[in-house]
C-alpha cells in the first residue's frame, strides 16, 4: 500500500459520516438578529494606521514640497523593545490623510552606549539650498551619568527620504544654555518670516517649563534666542508645533500633566501675543475650552500643510486587555502608541481652532447600509414615534425622523468593520439629554456609550459611558462646549475597526476606541426630556 493511500484511508476513518443525524453548518444571519457578538477584532486597519507589528508613535508630519506628498515619520513602538535602545523612526506616505503606504525604518537607533539609543520625537524640514532633508530629533542616553546629558537634540539628512545619514558633529545640549540637562526634547523646525531658520525645544528653566528658541542660517550652525514662551503653572508642552494660518500664528502641543494629557493650542495674531498668552502664569486661552482640541485618546498631535489644507496627526492608545474602560485615567497614564489618526484643522472667523474629519476619508465610505430598527425600548421607559406613530421593529430609518422622550431607545442594524454614521439630533431644550452607544445587543449585560451630557444651561460635554457596569469613564470626555443656539446636533462618526472618531456641529471632535464596535448593533438613545432624530445615514467600506 502506498503512503498516499494509507493517508488517504485514514483521513476517511476519521471523517463523520453523513447521516441525517450530522450538523448542518449555516451562514451567521447577521441582518436578522440582534444579541451581542464577542468579535476577535480585525487586526489591519484600513484608515487609522497601524503597523503589520507594533504601534504608532509620536508623529513627525511633514509635507514634502519634492514628491508633492506628505511624510510622516514616527516612532516605531515594538510593544517588548530592546532594553535601552528603541523607538527607531520609521515613516508612511499618503497624498489624501486616508490612506498610506509604509516606507519602513529610516532612522535607526543607537547602540547602548550611543546618546541616541532610544529616539525621541522631532521634526523634519527641506532646504532648498543643499537638496537635503533635515530631520532634529531627540537623541536618549540609556542610562546617562551625573556627567552626561539625559537628552540632546540630534540630526540626520537624507537626499531622498530614504537613506539617512546621521550627523555625528550635531548635538545640541540644553545645559549649554541654562536649560535642563535630562528634559531637552523635541525639537521643532521651522522657516521664519525673517528668513532664517528657527528651533523651539520643550526644556526647563530653573524649574519651569519654558519653550527654548535656537536659530540659524545653514540648518547645521545654532544660536540662542533665549526663551521662546514659558509654560503655564507646573505644566509641561510636549511636541510643540507652530505654523501661521490666514493671520494667526498658533502652538499646537501636548499637555504631559496625568490630570491633562491632551492635545491643546494657544494663538496671536502677532509672535509676540502669541507669547504673552503664557507669560507670567497669563492664562490667556485661546477660546471658551482652553484650547483643547480633542479628548484623551488622541495625542502627541502634530500637524502639515499642503498650502490647502492643513491636517493634524496624533496616536489613538491601545487599551491594556481590550478593556474599553482602562482609559488611563489620571494620575495614571494611557498607554503608550497606537493608531495613527489624522483630522482636518478648522479655522473658524476669529482664529479659533477646531478638528473636523478629513475629506479623502469621509469619501472612502463608498457603501450604503440599509439600516433598520431592531429593537425598542421597554413601553414603561419612554416612547419611540415616528410621524406621530409608534415605531415597530423592522422599520426602514431611511428618511424618517423619530422621536424619544424620557429613557427611550432605538436599536439599529449591526455596523460592518468600517463604518460613517451621519445623524442630526435636536432636543427640546438645553437640559434634554440624549447619546448613542457601540457594541450593543439585545442580550448585552454591558455597551458602551457617548452621552451629550448637559453641564449647565449654556453648556454641553462629551461623556463616555459603561452602562450596566461603571457607568460614566473618568479621564475620557470631551471639553466643555456651548450648546447650540437652536439646539440642533449635527452628529459624524468615522470608525475603523475599534478606533472611532466623533464630530459634532465643527465645534467638538471626539476620539476613543471601542472594542467590539464592529459586527455588532448600535442605538440613538433619550436620558431624559424630548429629542428628534433624523436623517440617519451609515456607510462602509
Amino acid at each position: 500500500m502506498t503512503i498516499y493511500t494509507m493517508m488517504l484511508a485514514a483521513s476517511m476513518a476519521i471523517m463523520p459520516s453523513c447521516s441525517k443525524d450530522a450538523p448542518v453548518l449555516t451562514q451567521k444571519d447577521w441582518a436578522g438578529t440582534t444579541t451581542y457578538f464577542s468579535p476577535t477584532d480585525e487586526k489591519g486597519f484600513g484608515t487609522y494606521y497601524s503597523p503589520y507589528t507594533g504601534y504608532v508613535g509620536d508623529p513627525m508630519p511633514f509635507y514634502d514640497p519634492v514628491a508633492k506628498d506628505f511624510k510622516i515619520m514616527y516612532l516605531q513602538d515594538f510593544v517588548v523593545n530592546q532594553t535601552g535602545t528603541y523607538h527607531p523612526i520609521w515613516a508612511v506616505q499618503t497624498s489624501d490623510a486616508a490612506s498610506y503606504v509604509s516606507m519602513g525604518e529610516l532612522i535607526e537607533c543607537g547602540g547602548i552606549e550611543d546618546q541616541d539609543a532610544a529616539i525621541g520625537t522631532g521634526s523634519t524640514v527641506y532646504n532648498e539650498a543643499d537638496k537635503l532633508y533635515y530631520t532634529f530629533y531627540t537623541g536618549n542616553k540609556y542610562q546617562p551619568t551625573a556627567s552626561e546629558s539625559g537628552q540632546v537634540v540630534m540630526l540626520a539628512t537624507s537626499p531622498d527620504f530614504k537613506t539617512w545619514t546621521k550627523d555625528k558633529t550635531l548635538y545640541i545640549k540644553g545645559e549649554d544654555y541654562g536649560y535642563s540637562k535630562n528634559d531637552f526634547r523635541d525639537p521643532f523646525v521651522y522657516e521664519g518670516e525673517d528668513g532664517k531658520w528657527h528651533m523651539l525645544v520643550s526644556t526647563y528653566q530653573n524649574g519651569k517649563g519654558t519653550i527654548a528658541e535656537f536659530i540659524s542660517d545653514n540648518l547645521k550652525e545654532w544660536t540662542s534666542a533665549g526663551v521662546f514662551m514659558t509654560m503655564m503653572w507646573d505644566r509641561f508642552y510636549e511636541c510643540p508645533d507652530l505654523f501661521k494660518m490666514g493671520g494667526w500664528w498658533y502652538l499646537v502641543y501636548s499637555e504631559k500633566h496625568a490630570a491633562i494629557r491632551k492635545v491643546q493650542y494657544f494663538k496671536g495674531k502677532t509672535l509676540d501675543e502669541l507669547k504673552a498668552c503664557t507669560a507670567n502664569d497669563a492664562g490667556i486661552w485661546p477660546d471658551s475650552h482652553e484650547g483643547f482640541l480633542d479628548a484623551r485618546a488622541f495625542y502627541a498631535g502634530k500637524t502639515a500643510s499642503d498650502g490647502e489644507n492643513r491636517y493634524i496627526w496624533g496616536w489613538c492608545p491601545n487599551r491594556p486587555g481590550q478593556n474599553n474602560t482602562d482609559v488611563g485615567a489620571s494620575p495614571a497614564e494611557p498607554s503608550w502608541g497606537g493608531n495613527l489618526v489624522a483630522q482636518k484643522i478648522i479655522q473658524h472667523e476669529d482664529g479659533t481652532l477646531t478638528l473636523g474629519p478629513v475629506a479623502a476619508i469621509e469619501a472612502k465610505y463608498t457603501s450604503s447600509q440599509e439600516v433598520k430598527v431592531m429593537a425598542l425600548s421597554a413601553e414603561d421607559a419612554g416612547a419611540v414615534t415616528s410621524d406621530s406613530k409608534a415605531v415597530t421593529v423592522g422599520t426602514d430609518v431611511s428618511g424618517k425622523t423619530f422621536k424619544l422622550s424620557g429613557n427611550s431607545y432605538m436599536l439599529l442594524s449591526r455596523l460592518n468593520v468600517h463604518n460613517h454614521l451621519k445623524f442630526t439630533v435636536t432636543t427640546a431644550s438645553a437640559s434634554d439629554k440624549f447619546g448613542f452607544s457601540f457594541a450593543r445587543g439585545t442580550d448585552s449585560e454591558k455597551f458602551y456609550s457617548m452621552v451629550m451630557n448637559p453641564e449647565s444651561d449654556t453648556k454641553r460635554k462629551l461623556n463616555f459611558e459603561e452602562e450596566g457596569g461603571i457607568g460614566y469613564v473618568n479621564g475620557i470626555d470631551s471639553y466643555v462646549f456651548d450648546t447650540p443656539a437652536d439646539y440642533v446636533y449635527n452628529v459624524t462618526v468615522c470608525t475603523d475597526n475599534s478606533v472611532c472618531t466623533v464630530y459634532v456641529n465643527d465645534v467638538l471632535a471626539y476620539t476613543n476606541r471601542i472594542y467590539g464596535t464592529q459586527k455588532n448593533c448600535w442605538s440613538i438613545n433619550c436620558y431624559g426630556g424630548n429629542i428628534t432624530v433624523s436623517d440617519i445615514e451609515v456607510k462602509y467600506y
